[in-house]
């Protein structure tokens, strides 16, 4: 959270000291972590090439961003909450096809759990997004 700090002459003193006690006023884009400000930049596809997943990000239980070789970012917002995920950042997955899919399942991989998988969940719809620049 944010303060402000104002300068006032001896005879504002009071008012000074009340207005630390106020909050400067900031947009809730501020408070929000990157991922979270991410913008929808195209309809949402129900499969992407395996072959071009450079590398994953899992933000919590529901979300996780496939970024692609070429720059491009696909959210994936799982319909439910899968139990585990956002804690463990981490996830496999089996498929036949060269693609990944909306109707396909991920199963959270316990890294403590001595070979032991965690929940199975289904994936939704890959929406392309693109990330606010970095500050």
């Amino acid at each position: 959270m944010r303060r402000s700090f104002l300068a006032f002459p001896a005879a504002g003193a009071a008012i000074a000291i009340a207005a630390l006690a106020i909050p400067a006023a900031s947009s809730a884009e501020d408070e929000l972590p990157r991922w979270q400000q991410a913008r929808e930049t195209g309809e949402p596809v129900s499969c992407i090439p395996l072959s071009r997943i450079r590398n994953t990000r899992v933000h919590d239980d529901r979300t996780i961003d496939f970024h692609m070789n070429g720059g491009e970012i696909y959210r994936n917002t799982l319909p439910h909450r899968c139990s585990g995920l956002g804690f463990e950042e981490s996830f496999s997955y089996e498929t036949s096809l060269s693609r990944l899919c909306s109707t396909d399942i991920i199963t959270v991989v316990r890294t403590g759990g001595g070979g032991m998988s965690g929940p199975s969940c289904g994936l939704g719809q890959f929406q392309p997004i693109e990330l606010p620049e970095r500050d």
